[in-house]
């Protein structure tokens, strides 16, 4: 049953949230790919990424918690300070081990354990964001032949992330909000 399913992985941090914002708000409500979103906030910052984007879009928001399955028409929203990981029956774990890339949730961590789970069938997507984290990651759904995209550093806030990503995945598609968009939509229903 899951040989044709696939995951949409996307990860930023500083003009991450707006970036991701702008892709997400032009699905419709029953988008036929999951998507996982990983953010870096700010440790204290306590706003709720899930209202803010129930608020905004036709998916469903949703914040991941240890066991939560993956349903299509809906993002999943990396809590703060755990690790979001896949797991082979299409659930989530959540894991509060050492931070990576200074970074917990990490893209890194979630991006490699999609594509192990998912393999070609994931698309990795780094928006802008002032670390280095994630590249590792896309890097490594790129070598299990999933679909790299990083949003153009033109656009991007922050350039930081995107630079990274395309300097250590120099076969990424570098894109802009508008075309990623416009490439989940082609994903849609397939």
């Amino acid at each position: 049953m899951h040989d044709n399913s696939r995951l949409i992985v996307m990860g930023g941090s500083w003009g991450g949230i707006q970036a991701s914002m702008r892709i997400l708000q032009g699905l419709p409500a029953d988008y036929s790919i999951p998507i996982v979103l990983v953010l870096h906030r700010l440790r204290n910052h306590e706003g709720s990424l899930q209202e803010l984007y129930s608020k905004k879009l036709l998916l469903q928001a949703v914040e991941i918690d240890d066991k939560t399955p993956l349903e299509k028409g809906h993002v999943y929203i990396a809590p703060a300070n755990y690790h979001v990981l896949l797991e082979k029956d299409h659930t989530f774990s959540l894991d509060d081990s050492e931070l990576e890339n200074y970074s917990r949730p990490s893209i890194d961590v979630t991006f490699a354990s999609a594509a192990d789970v998912f393999g070609k069938n994931t698309v990795g997507i780094l928006l802008s964001g002032a670390s280095k984290d994630g590249s590792s990651g896309l890097k490594y759904i790129f070598e299990k032949k999933g679909t790299a995209i990083v949003q153009d550093p033109d656009e991007a806030e922050i350039t930081t992330m995107p630079l990274a990503a395309i300097n250590s995945t120099p076969g990424c598609s570098i894109l802009n909000v508008e075309r990623i968009q416009a490439y989940l939509l082609t994903l849609h229903g397939h």
